[in-house]
């Protein structure tokens, strides 16, 4: 019960006074190089000598030695301050080559086809140990609970109002266009609000429980309602249901731009007017400060602003 009384009282900084005053062997030099008055030193000797019940550093000669309890006192206290820096090194820094990190980055998959691919090149090619894992925004995913549990890193993905109780940085935006199959009428003939609204939309699944999309968000504040024909949990498949149908699929430009030179596909503008979309990566308190972290979200923002968007900055 005793041992546990003196482990509550002691300290890193005590045990930083003991290891200097045990290599100085001067009370005085202990002071100076700690930057401490001398008096303060000697409290805290006199602290340390009655919790190990031993004079730790006694008179010899014309100066000072460390007694056999003091002795072998050196190089534990000095390997207790040795893992104490490395403890907190690890929150302060990250050194990309050296670093075995699993990065866990959870991602809208109707993001700008282009992103995640640059994004693991770049973390790969200036980490080459760490690892990463990308995972889905679907309508099971709790991802507020994920960064709260350390589960995920970072989410990336748009929203038209993002919340409030999370760390975020804004990446880019993108204007809000239609793609269908180079055989749809509007093609020929252009379309309303009216025709828009009244055609057949494909649209993903929620990205987590009673969650609309920006798009249909954004048309219940307006008053209206499109008529959805298809859902789809994975974004990637949508363009090529589009192509072999009469499907209208609503998303950024350059989600887009991407598919429109390899399928049978064309690209409209919107008859109902959207506000840009703009995607943001979310992040909790509890990595806020983590090297680790800074590091990562400085490569999303780099990847983003290295793509053929109006880019933008935390």
């Amino acid at each position: 019960m005793r041992d546990h009384a003196i482990f509550d009282k002691i300290d890193l900084h005590l045990i930083r006074v003991l290891h200097t005053v045990l290599t100085e062997r001067s009370v005085s030099r202990a002071a100076v190089r700690l930057g401490m008055h001398q008096p303060a030193v000697s409290a805290s000797l006199k602290r340390l000598r009655d919790f190990a019940q031993d004079p730790l550093l006694v008179r010899a000669g014309g100066g000072m030695v460390p007694t056999e309890a003091g002795s072998r006192m050196i190089e534990t206290s000095a390997s207790i301050l040795r893992s104490a820096e490395v403890l907190f090194a690890d929150a302060r820094s990250f050194d990309p080559p050296r670093a075995e990190h699993l990065f866990r980055i959870a991602a809208s998959d109707y993001l700008d086809t282009q992103f995640l691919p640059r994004l693991v090149g770049q973390i790969k090619s200036q980490a080459p140990l760490c690892g990463i894992e990308i995972l889905p925004l679907s309508r099971d995913t709790d991802y507020r609970n994920q960064l709260a549990q350390g589960e995920v890193d970072i989410v990336i993905g748009n929203w038209s109002t993002p919340p409030d109780d999370l760390h975020l940085g804004s990446l880019f935006d993108d204007e809000v266009v239609s793609m269908v199959s180079e055989h749809h009428p509007a093609v020929r003939r252009g379309w309303d609000q009216q025709d828009w609204l009244a055609a057949d939309h494909v649209a993903p699944g929620a990205t987590h429980p009673g969650a609309k999309g920006v798009i249909d968000e954004h048309l219940e504040v307006l008053g209206l309602r499109r008529r959805i024909s298809v859902r789809v949990a994975h974004f990637g498949l949508m363009p090529a249901m589009v192509a072999s149908s009469l499907l209208v699929l609503t998303t950024g430009r350059a989600y887009c731009e991407r598919f429109a030179g390899r399928l049978p596909v064309c690209i409209l503008p919107c008859p109902v007017p959207f506000p840009r979309m703009r995607y943001y990566q979310l992040w909790h308190a509890r990595s806020h400060g983590s090297a680790a972290g800074r590091w990562l979200r400085e490569r999303v923002k780099a990847v983003a602003a290295g793509l053929p968007h109006e880019a933008t900055t935390d």
